[in-house]
């Protein structure tokens, strides 16, 4: 990176486009079933050499100590992975910020990605794609989702992937197009899986048949429990209803459905309760971040 360089990177959303949990582990982690769709909408990290320590971000995260930012927590465990006291040089990040937390969107997870995707070639480290996921796993179960930067059907905690071609010249069709509303309300992960009344058993399904049964039979099992604790969202669900099937991302508080067309869903947003937030977005079959990345390094931007 040249020292008056200046990389501006994507930071994508993901939504769960269902979240089966089928069963809790001796270690307290739940074993699940998902299919991450990553957004076109999400968040951007500048990045540029810094003047001292390690990295910096601006802004800071109100209340969170910059050790405890997993933008710098990934640049650590990338330095400690490689075996490093100090990186070849300090980072600057920049972050502008679209993705709220508690969202269920993996704002944070995601900015943890493209953080590990960036250091390693601005440091020129040269780690794969697999070794940065092992890395991100450390930070967070949907770090790795967000390195692999496709679409994919995920089991364990999420960080078994298989990449899923929803929508290619194999498989002809528009991009999905998603409204998501985020109400006045953030909610504890934490919570949410320590619930009794959290559904631990649902069974283990095949790909191709669940991909089929989307919108139909497959759910998000934290969906009863979120709703039973936050009136907020139940009663997003219902606004939402009056646009296509309510569906939880995560464990919230988002709440999605699929629309026609993206007009569509500015003409919604027109009508957002207050105190609510909301954008629409296409899906993405691959997330922009590597293709950016490359851009840089090939000097095209």
């Amino acid at each position: 990176m040249k020292a008056d360089a200046v990389w501006h990177l994507p930071s994508p959303a993901k939504i769960n486009l269902f979240l089966h949990i089928n069963g809790r582990r001796p270690d307290g982690y739940h074993e699940l079933q998902t299919l991450f769709q990553i957004l076109d909408y999400g968040d951007r990290l500048s990045f540029s050499r810094g003047s001292e320590g390690l990295l910096t971000v601006s802004p800071g995260l109100p209340g969170v100590a910059l050790e405890s930012n997993l933008i710098y927590r990934a640049a650590k465990a990338l330095l400690n992975h490689a075996g490093m006291d100090a990186p070849p040089f300090p980072v600057h990040v920049e972050i502008q910020k679209k993705l709220p937390m508690g969202g269920g969107l993996g704002g944070g997870s995601s900015n943890a990605a493209t953080t590990l995707l960036a250091l390693n070639t601005i440091w020129q480290l040269g780690l794969t794609v697999g070794t940065l996921q092992t890395i991100g796993l450390q930070l967070g179960a949907d770090v790795p989702v967000f390195i692999l930067g496709e679409t994919a059907w995920g089991q364990g905690v999420g960080e078994q992937l298989t990449p899923l071609p929803l929508f290619t010249s194999a498989s002809p069709g528009p991009s999905p197009v998603y409204l998501v509303i985020r109400p006045d309300c953030e909610v504890s992960t934490a919570e949410v899986f320590s619930d009794e009344r959290l559904t631990r058993d649902t069974p283990i399904r095949k790909i191709a048949p669940a991909v089929e049964a989307l919108g139909n039979e497959l759910k998000n099992d934290c969906e009863a429990v979120v709703l039973g604790r936050y009136p907020a969202i139940r009663k997003a669900f219902k606004w939402v209803s009056r646009y296509g099937q309510p569906h939880l991302t995560g464990t919230g508080s988002c709440v999605f459905t699929r629309i026609k067309s993206l007009e569509d869903g500015k003409d919604i947003l027109s009508s957002l309760p207050d105190n609510w937030q909301g954008f629409v977005s296409k899906g993405l079959q691959k997330s922009p971040v590597s293709e950016v990345l490359e851009s840089y390094t090939q000097g095209q931007v």
